[in-house]
C-alpha cells in the first residue's frame, strides 16, 4: 500500500516559481553580497507557553506570534520565452516522471507549449508561481525551494507587514532543492536555526507559509519520521533525508518554515506525499543543519561543496542480516566501492556495515547521506563499522564527485545545474566515426534541467554548435552559454544518423 502510495503521486512537490502553469489550477497571484548572515544563528530562543509535562492542551499561539514575521510569500515570474522544436518530434511528447508535470500538469500552463511540441517557433506568455521563503538575517537573506525561484526572470516578495521587495538569486542548490536570495532591506525580524539532529520523532512543530496564496498561514503537527528519503530531487547528487510531518502543508508552503516551540527552524518545507494533489498528512522538510551548510556554501563559494564517500551502499535490514550473516539488523550495508572514490584506499571493506559517522549514530541509508552531505571535499569523517561483530573506526578524507578534494567554481556548477547535462568532448577517432568535424557529446541529462526539461535532446546527442557558433570542446560550450539570457538554438546530430537536429530553449 505503502510503495502503491508514493509512486501513485511522485510525492508531489509544492507549488512554486517552476509550476507556473499552478495559476491555472491552483489561481495563484502575486502578491549586495553581505556575509553577515553567518549571525543568524545566534539568535535568542523564543518560548512558547507550552509544557510537556504540565498534561494541558497545547498553546501555540507565542511562538505563531513571534515566526509569522519571519516568512516570507514569494512570487515568481518568467517571462517571454522563444523556443524551437526538434524535427524529430512529429507529435508533442509525453516526458514523465517530474513530479511537478504530475501535481500541475504542463509547467507552463500551455496546450501549445513550445517545450514539449509544436513545429517551428512559439512564444509563451509570462508565467507566475507562488511560494515561502524563510528570512534568515536582519539584513535581508532568505532561504527558499529551489523549484520556488528555478527560471523566474523576477521575484517578488512580501513581508508579513505587506511591504514588497524585488529579490535576488544568491545561490541555488537542486541536489537538495534549496535556494538562497536576498532583498535590500535593514532590521529585519530573523530566524535562528534549530539543531535538526535533536529534533525528536513525536514533538510538536508548526508548519508556517503561505498555502494557495493564502498568507501567513500557521499549522500544527508532530514530527512523524526522520530521514526519510522519497525521491522527489530529480538530481544525479539527490539528497534527500527529509524529516516528516503531519503538520498540514499544501501547495505554497515550499520553502516555508517548519519551526519547534522555541520558534527556531527545524527545516525548510518541500514537499507533499498525496493522491489527490493536496494535505494527506505527509509533509516533508530539509532539515536545518543541512540547510545551514548549504546556506554557508553559497556565501562562501556561490556553490554548494560536496564531498561523497564513493561506495554503493544499502539499508540494513532483517533480510540483509539473515542474508549475509550480519550481527546488525540497522545500519548501511557497504555493497562495493568505486574505484575513484573516496572510500577506496582508507580501509573501509566491502561487506562492512556502517553505524556511525563522526560518533553520531546511523540507521539507514538516508542519514548516512546527509551526514556526510554537510560536508566539503578535503574533510576528514570518521566512519564506525561493524565488521563481522567487531567495531572499527575508518578515517576517509572526502572527495567531490569528480574524484579530487578541488573547490568547484561557482561558473562551471551553474551552468551544469541549470542545464542538468554533463559534456564530453569528442578525440578525432570518434569524430570521424560520427561523421562531424567537430562537437561535443552530450554525456548524462538530469531530469531537474532545462535541456531534460524544456527539449525533448536524449543522451549522447553530439552538440555541434549553439547559436551558429561551431562547437568543439567543453569549454566552447561553457563559454557559448555562461552569462547567456535569452533564447539558445543548438544543433547537432546523433550517432548513427545524419539528420540534423535543432533544439531551442531560454536562459
Amino acid at each position: 500500500m505503502t510503495t502503491r502510495f508514493f509512486s501513485l503521486v511522485g510525492a508531489a512537490i509544492l507549488g512554486s516559481a517552476i509550476t507556473f502553469g499552478g495559476v491555472k489550477l491552483l489561481h495563484l497571484d502575486g502578491g549586495s553580497n553581505n556575509n553577515n548572515t553567518k549571525s543568524t544563528f545566534a539568535v535568542p530562543s523564543v518560548l512558547t507557553n507550552f509544557s510537556g509535562t504540565s498534561g494541558a492542551a497545547p498553546d501555540f499561539t507565542t511562538t505563531a506570534e513571534a515566526v509569522m514575521p519571519m516568512v516570507v510569500h514569494i512570487k515568481a515570474t518568467e517571462g517571454v520565452v522563444t523556443a524551437s522544436r526538434s524535427p524529430r518530434q512529429q507529435q508533442p511528447q509525453q516526458r514523465g516522471g517530474s513530479p511537478f508535470d504530475f501535481f500541475f500538469g504542463d509547467p507552463f500552463g500551455n496546450d501549445d507549449n513550445p517545450f514539449g511540441g509544436g513545429q517551428g517557433f512559439g512564444q509563451s506568455e509570462p508565467k507566475v508561481g507562488s511560494g515561502s521563503g524563510v528570512v534568515i538575517s536582519a539584513d535581508g537573506y532568505i532561504v527558499t525551494n529551489n523549484h520556488v525561484v528555478a527560471d523566474a526572470d523576477k521575484l517578488d516578495v512580501t513581508m508579513y507587514n505587506n511591504q514588497t521587495y524585488t529579490a535576488k538569486v544568491i545561490g541555488t542548490d537542486p541536489s537538495t532543492d534549496l535556494a538562497l536570495i536576498k532583498i535590500e532591506a535593514k532590521d529585519l525580524p530573523f530566524m535562528q536555526l534549530a539543531n535538526s539532529d535533536n529534533s525528536k520523532v513525536g514533538e510538536w512543530v508548526l508548519a508556517v507559509g503561505n498555502p494557495f496564496n493564502l498568507t501567513s498561514t500557521v499549522t500544527a503537527g508532530i514530527i512523524s519520521a526522520k530521514g526519510r528519503n522519497i525521491h522527489i530531487i530529480e538530481d544525479k547528487s539527490a539528497l534527500e533525508s527529509f524529516i516528516q510531518t503531519d503538520a498540514a502543508i499544501n501547495p505554497g508552503n515550499s520553502g516555508g518554515a517548519l519551526v519547534d516551540m522555541k520558534g527556531n527552524l527545524v527545516g525548510i518545507n518541500s514537499a507533499i506525499a498525496t493522491p489527490t494533489g493536496t494535505y494527506a498528512g505527509y509533509g516533508f522538510a530539509v532539515p536545518a543543519n543541512l540547510v545551514k551548510k548549504v546556506i554557508d556554501d553559497l556565501l562562501d563559494f556561490g556553490v554548494v561543496q560536496r564531498g561523497f564517500l564513493g561506495v554503493l551502499i544499502q539499508d540494513v535490514d532483517g533480510e540483509l542480516a539473515k542474508k549475509y550473516n550480519l550481527n546488525v539488523s540497522q545500519g548501511v550495508y557497504v555493497d562495493s566501492l568505486l574505484a575513484e572514490g573516496s572510500a577506496i584506499n582508507s580501509g573501509l571493506k566491502e561487506g562492512d556495515v556502517i553505524v556511525k559517522v563522526d560518533g553520531a549514530g546511523v540507521k539507514s541509508s538516508p542519514e548516512l547521506q546527509e551526514k556526510i552531505g554537510r560536508h566539503r571535499p578535503g574533510d576528514k569523517v570518521i566512519v564506525t563499522v561493524d565488521r563481522r561483530g567487531s567495531l572499527s573506526d575508518v578515517s576517509i578524507t572526502l572527495k567531490n564527485k569528480k574524484g579530487n578534494t578541488d573547490v568547484v567554481k561557482k561558473d562551471e556548477a551553474k551552468l551544469t545545474d541549470v542545464l542538468g547535462a554533463e559534456f564530453e568532448a569528442l578525440d578525432a577517432k570518434m569524430l570521424k566515426k560520427y561523421g562531424v568535424e567537430n562537437g561535443v557529446q552530450v554525456k548524462t541529462l538530469s531530469q531537474s534541467g532545462k535541456l531534460a526539461r524544456y527539449t525533448d535532446m536524449q543522451e549522447g546527442f553530439i552538440i555541434t554548435a549553439i547559436d551558429r557558433q561551431a562547437v568543439k570542446t567543453v569549454a566552447d560550450v561553457e563559454k557559448a552559454l555562461s552569462g547567456k539570457n535569452g533564447g539558445v538554438l543548438i544543433e547537432g546530430v546523433y550517432p548513427g544518423y545524419s539528420n540534423k537536429y535543432y533544439y531551442g530553449f531560454g536562459m
